[in-house]
């Protein structure tokens, strides 16, 4: 029984942490290297992150700095970072690439605010749904007699509890979310 609750908190953790992955790649107008960790570029027929074939900077609150390891890279990358939709630009110097981050727009930001909104249900569905499976597993110890009706009662309200503490979790973090995106 405890195992199963145990097991619950941790499919709810996981799914909260699915969420900040998303949200972090969310633009806000300010410069983060989270912005290219999607992007994928072509390292002699392998794809790799960008990370990997250069070193990845911020260099001030709008402006990130990319510098390849090796020179012949800084024209791959810069086609790879177009190709990604991310809506960044580019400047390379020859041997180092500046992004550029453009400031939001109202309507872009009432945009991100929906999609910020639209990954923190798809949370919430998710949490409620590990709800519904360790109550499920614990009806069904109950009905095969391992659990008493006492102990599938307390453990409802404990499953409850934590379904109720991650709930909690994502509308902050969506609030947070949604106050660092209207942010002008």
């Amino acid at each position: 029984m405890h195992q199963l609750i145990k097991d619950a908190k941790g499919r709810m953790d996981k799914t909260i942490e699915a969420l900040r992955s998303e949200l972090a790649k969310i633009r806000t107008g300010k410069a983060t290297t989270v912005l290219l960790d999607s992007i994928k570029v072509d390292y002699y027929g392998n794809m790799v992150p960008l990370n990997q074939v250069g070193n990845v900077s911020v260099l001030d609150a709008h402006t990130l700095a990319i510098t390849p390891w090796e020179k012949q890279m800084v024209q791959i990358i810069d086609k790879a970072i177009l190709e990604a939709n991310l809506g960044l630009n580019p400047i390379s110097d020859g041997t180092n690439l500046k992004i550029p981050i453009p400031a939001l727009n109202e309507e872009r930001r009432r945009e991100l605010v929906k999609l910020v909104r639209k990954f923190g249900e798809e949370s919430r569905v998710a949490i409620r749904n590990v709800r519904r499976d360790a109550n499920d597993h614990l009806k069904k110890e109950q009905k095969d007699k391992k659990i008493t009706e006492d102990q599938l009662r307390d453990a409802e309200i404990e499953t409850q509890k934590l379904t109720d503490e991650h709930i909690k979790l994502i509308d902050d973090t969506l609030k947070h979310k949604e106050k660092e995106i209207m942010e002008v």
